[in-house]
């Protein structure tokens, strides 16, 4: 795909200075930039590599300027940051602007595709689900029975989404995720042995979530696990069944829920932390990575550590910690 100055100038509400013909096809950092790409400046400490950029188009501040020549045509705009993250978007629709489906493809005679949806080689569309406009599945992904997806979602390849599912509009589901997996559920015998507990929930994701790549999300045991509105999880997490993750929180990678935990709207869990089952975390929690959660959190926390405890106590407390071993030779050199 290429773009001139012009059209981007257009949907920038910018302004041109040099060759509006100038054409692009791709977007690059300032100092990497290469004929034929486009990049911006926002950040003052990067201004030097404008002048030795190769980039064909650079996005500027409409105030800036140049303290000698440019080869570069520049676009002038309010906000050069704002507006490059506008063309990500921008590049990134018009990239998976794809409809139709695939020689290799099965979508069952039940099912429900809507306008302008792209069904990849090799996916599966199992009995009843029902896919909203716009719906991009991309190559290997399963999608099993009764599963139902709104509109504008991406699903990318090899993900698998069973039976049940109940997916909102605006969502993005990276590779190799699994969404409706059972839940870990066995009983303990009086032989020592396990017996399975029949996982019969769904899992329902609200608008606008996006799941990093080779996440897992269990089916409830009974009800539904459930991801509210704008949850954003990194690569590699786990959420166990019942698990209920609030409005616009975001996990880093490496996270394990365990099971029927209650987590707020707003929180910021870092990587790698581990919260045991069946607990309450408040709003606006903020979760320091490799955190081990044990209990119950309110409202507005900053915690830290294994077991976690409060972040600012947790930081005095790891100066005295490392201070352990040379109070422990003072004691010695007291005996």
């Amino acid at each position: 795909m290429k773009f001139t100055a012009q059209q981007i100038a257009a949907q920038l509400n910018g302004t041109v200075e040099g060759d509006t013909s100038t054409e692009v096809s791709e977007l690059s950092k300032i100092e990497d930039a290469a004929s034929g790409s486009l990049t911006f400046l926002s950040n003052p400490k990067y201004a030097p590599y404008i002048y030795k950029t190769k980039a064909s188009i650079v996005i500027v501040h409409q105030d800036f300027k140049p303290e000698r020549p440019l080869e570069s045509t520049l676009i002038r705009v309010k906000d050069p940051y704002s507006a490059f993250s506008d063309l990500l978007d921008f590049y990134n629709k018009a990239a998976h602007n794809r409809t139709g489906i695939a020689a290799g493809a099965f979508v069952h005679k039940s099912a429900t595709l809507g306008q302008h949806c792209y069904v990849g080689h090799n996916s599966v569309v199992e009995q009843n689900a029902v896919i909203g406009d716009n719906v991009k599945i991309y190559p290997q992904v399963f999608i099993g029975e009764n599963v139902k997806i709104g509109k504008d979602c991406i699903i990318y390849p090899g993900t698998q989404i069973l039976a049940g599912t109940l997916i909102g509009s605006d969502c993005i589901i990276h590779s190799g995720t699994v969404i409706g997996s059972d839940g870990f559920g066995f009983a303990p015998q009086e032989d020592g042995s396990y017996k399975k507990i029949p996982q019969t929930g769904i899992v329902i994701i609200e608008d606008g979530v996006e799941i990093g790549a080779n996440a897992t999300i269990d089916r409830a045991t009974l009800g539904a696990t459930l991801l509210r509105k704008g949850v954003k999880l990194d690569n590699q997490i786990q959420i166990a069944h019942n698990v209920e993750v609030g409005e616009h929180t975001v996990i880093a990678a490496q996270s394990g829920i365990a099971g029927s935990t209650k987590i707020g709207k707003h929180c910021v869990i870092g990587g790698q932390v581990g919260i045991i089952g069946h607990l309450t975390i408040g709003d606006h929690v903020k979760m320091q990575g490799q955190s081990g959660v044990i209990s119950s959190i309110p409202d507005h926390a900053k915690i830290q550590g294994t077991p976690a405890f409060d972040y600012t106590s947790y930081s005095k407390s790891y100066v005295h910690f490392r201070n352990l071993p040379k109070l422990i030779k003072k004691l010695d050199k007291n005996d």
